[in-house]
């Protein structure tokens, strides 16, 4: 068998980039938002049909599609390639002609680059395979509904998506790194992210008798500056953990307590272990906190995503394919994240990792994600397209011919 060169990769690549750049803009002028992306699926599944593959659709929307010889044919379980679908419901501001047309949703996130790069990983592995170069199976997976929680991963793992699934990798559009570089780490490189909601309750009264009633206002202040420091004492600090509060409501006149107020905001924590143990921890506090105030007290803590933990020995085949096909000055030790993200639950039944994809211009403007302006640059879906296709390959080989 004569595995594909790393000139071979990039050429092939480099061969179906401006298709790639098309769908990805096409994708861009018409998002869909988490489980309503049923146009973005079927374009997907209509091109790896053109390309002679057999995408199986997912309930709902999203597909998986194999490439390349099963466990049946070589022993070795497959190698999995994920991207995400879904747009953010925000009004696009980026002003470039393929901008939505969508109003109030947007490609704020880059999930419309993740698609074509993985698409185009794909669309390079088919055609290996077809000339014999495959040696482990590749399985392309398009997941719905990232952007919400606890996330379209957990509908993709009980369709059955990462059934006989060894190594699974994918990419993530970074605006803080310049197109034609990528950010990788071992270990904790997202957040476990969880919504919570603290509701307070008393009979109420006037400002001037507050002793007469729970103080829910008081109580609440209590809340937001207190329990996040119970966490911070009870917790290990290395693991992360950060309870930020977002909204606070109580009350609508100055000479009145209200009977009623909330504080939402989400917990975040870069350790799996310190995660499990935050929920526990979370209740005792508020519980603690209000306790003097006698205030009825109701908390919502819904577990959102886990952390994304790469793992060390398939972060280092991500570190050897960039090196190959970027060059070494290419790879960057990434920073740690408290964002979320659902591609962690895909790690819970296979190991993997995740890579971040530079997608800012060298000399200009560094983007934020998730806001309406976000831009990129384009020449980011080759560089990702070739990543992904070539550690699909090394991934592949035997044990002892891989990378070390």
């Amino acid at each position: 068998m004569t595995v594909a060169t790393v000139d071979q990769i990039n050429a092939r690549v480099d061969a179906h980039l401006d298709e790639l750049v098309e769908l990805r803009r096409d994708l861009h002028a018409l998002p869909e938002v988490a489980k309503t992306e049923r146009r973005t699926t079927d374009l997907v599944a209509a091109r790896l049909r053109a390309a002679g593959l057999d995408p199986r659709l997912l309930p709902g929307t999203g597909l998986v599609c194999d490439i390349g010889p099963g466990a049946v044919t070589t022993g070795r379980r497959r190698i999995a390639l994920r991207a995400d679908l879904d747009a953010l419901p925000v009004h696009d501001a980026c002003g470039r002609p393929w901008s939505s047309t969508v109003p109030g949703v947007a490609h704020a996130c880059g999930h419309d680059v993740h698609t074509a790069v993985v698409l185009g990983a794909g669309l390079v592995l088919a055609e290996i395979a077809a000339e014999g170069g495959l040696e482990t199976g590749v399985r392309l997976l398009f997941q719905a509904a990232e952007e919400i929680q606890p996330g379209g991963a957990l509908d993709a793992l009980e369709a059955g998506a990462m059934d006989g699934v060894a190594q699974i990798f994918a990419v993530h559009c970074d605006p803080k790194l310049d197109v034609g570089h990528v950010g990788s780490r071992i270990g904790p490189i997202t957040s476990a992210s969880d919504p919570v909601t603290v509701t307070l309750t008393s009979a109420g009264g006037h400002t001037s008798r507050p002793h007469l009633t729970g103080d829910v206002v008081f109580a609440l202040g209590q809340v937001i500056t207190q329990v996040p420091a119970v966490l911070g004492r009870r917790l290990d600090p290395r693991s992360g953990v950060n309870l930020t509060w977002g909204q606070v409501h109580a009350g609508t006149a100055n000479n009145a307590i209200p009977a009623t107020g909330t504080v939402r905001g989400t917990l975040r924590c870069l350790e799996a272990r310190a995660w499990e143990e935050a929920a526990t921890v979370l209740r005792e506090a508020v519980q603690h906190v209000v306790a003097p105030y006698e205030v009825g007290v109701d908390i919502q803590h819904h577990r959102g995503v886990p952390p994304v933990e790469n793992d060390a020995a398939a972060t280092r085949l991500l570190d050897v394919a960039a090196r190959d096909v970027l060059g070494a000055d290419a790879l960057e030790l990434t920073e740690q994240s408290l964002g979320g993200e659902d591609f962690a639950w895909l790690l819970t039944r296979a190991p993997g990792a995740m890579a971040r994809l530079g997608t800012r211009t060298p000399g200009g403007r560094t983007y934020d994600i998730h806001q309406g302006d976000f831009d990129v640059d384009e020449r980011a879906i080759g560089v990702g397209a070739r990543l992904l296709a070539r550690v699909a390959v090394l991934a592949g080989r035997p044990a002892d011919q891989r990378p070390v």
